[in-house]
């Protein structure tokens, strides 16, 4: 029960930092993600670990595309 409740509030809080999603919606998430990690097991768990670093990766390469093109543009 208490697991269910911090969950809610964290996918509330992970919310504000995700576009798209609302505070509802991440808290549904925040319920539903201790769940399912259960059910993948070990090698799921690792397996969610790494393709979560992969997609903060690409995601922060992707941002800072746009502002290599600003400078480069700047610069000429």
């Amino acid at each position: 029960m208490f697991g269910k409740l911090i969950g809610a509030v964290a996918g509330a809080k992970a919310t504000e930092h995700v576009k798209g999603v609302g505070g509802a919606g991440g808290a549904l998430l925040g319920i539903a993600a201790p769940m399912v990690l259960r059910r993948l097991g070990p090698m799921g768990l690792i397996a969610a670990a790494v393709g979560g670093y992969a997609y903060k990766r690409y995601s922060d390469k992707k941002a800072r595309r746009p502002a290599r093109r600003a400078r480069a543009k700047a610069a000429a």
